[in-house]
């Protein structure tokens, strides 16, 4: 039975694919820094194991011995960076997999809320956005590992929805929570690609399998403009829709969402996940804008800043 270890099993895509991987009939691990995330990994199955990625001295134990490690934590790009390359360090000569996990944020197209008609498949160039540059560095290094001993992947998924759990379709609920209408900036043309967190989950498990070194793998099921998605759930909840600037957007949600993700295009296509592993998304499920009429999303919540968003100072 193969050994992996899950960074982010608590969240959103990590919990997904180490339940997924558990129950493919893997010895999964998941990392944990608190007690409420050591109770997340044993509810699906994984084996948590507590640590501190602060420490790096700490870092090469929890991933020594294992067939296979799954980066799918969020942290600041430059602790990314730190904790990343001490694990490929520490993996250097074992033949094991690692598998980053990115994503298409990095190759969004400012637009303002309109259409771009660009659209990217696996390594074909593409200028970063400035703000998230240095993740492209850091994923040149895992693809680079290769070199060193390590079955190093990159995985760069674009939207991802699915099980009441799409952060992208919690902010436009939480637009109408904030201000009475479901907003979105500029026309609402743009649109990303998105795929559902268990099709996703099930890449993770065909790149443990079947990965080559040094590969970087899309997984694309379809995309929709945020200007209809806006509208769907306007309809469910019985509002409008408005239009708002990126500098209101920063103040209902938070400044990379509404300066990264809203204004922007991101399409892709995955042609090289379909080829090398065999992959594609199932077909019950592809409709994205049946998640946005998921009842789960009514239920009012305070929205928290993801841990690797800088929040914005506060003046005095």
């Amino acid at each position: 039975m193969k050994k992996v270890m899950v960074f982010g099993a608590s969240g959103y895509v990590g919990e997904h694919i180490a339940k997924h991987l558990v129950r493919s009939g893997y010895a999964v691990s998941g990392f944990a820094r608190s007690e409420k995330a050591a109770q997340a990994a044993r509810a699906i199955g994984a084996e948590p194991v507590m640590g501190d990625l602060s420490d790096d001295a700490s870092i090469p134990g929890l991933v020594e011995g294992y067939d296979a490690v799954v980066w799918a934590a969020q942290l600041m790009l430059e602790d990314e960076d730190r904790v990343t390359g001490v694990m490929l360090d520490t993996m250097a000569g074992t033949d094991a997999c690692f598998i980053f996990t990115s994503g298409t944020s990095l190759m969004s197209i400012p637009t303002g809320g309109d259409w771009d008609e660009r659209s990217f498949a696996e390594d074909e160039p593409f200028t970063p956005r400035r703000q998230i540059a240095p993740r492209l560095e850091i994923e040149g290094k895992v693809r680079r590992a290769a070199e060193r001993g390590v079955r190093g992947i990159v995985v760069r998924p674009p939207l991802i929805w699915g099980n009441g759990g799409c952060r992208m379709v919690e902010d436009f609920y939480h637009s109408a929570r904030a201000t009475g209408a479901v907003c979105h900036i500029g026309r609402g043309l743009n649109v990303y690609s998105n795929v559902h967190v268990d099709d996703l989950a099930e890449l993770y498990r065909l790149a443990i399998e079947k990965g080559r070194a040094g590969a970087l793998y899309f997984a694309v099921s379809g995309e929709v403009s945020y200007g209809v998605m806006a509208m769907v759930i306007a309809n469910e909840l019985d509002v409008p829709t408005r239009s708002v600037s990126v500098e209101e957007g920063c103040e209902i949600w938070d400044p990379f969402m509404a300066k990264i993700v809203l204004p922007s295009c991101s399409r892709q296509r995955s042609p090289r996940a379909r080829e090398e592993l065999g992959w594609a998304p199932r077909e019950d499920r592809l409709d994205l804008l049946e998640e946005c009429r998921n009842p789960v999303y009514r239920e009012a919540k305070e929205r928290e800043v993801p841990s690797w968003v800088r929040k914005p100072e506060k003046s005095a």
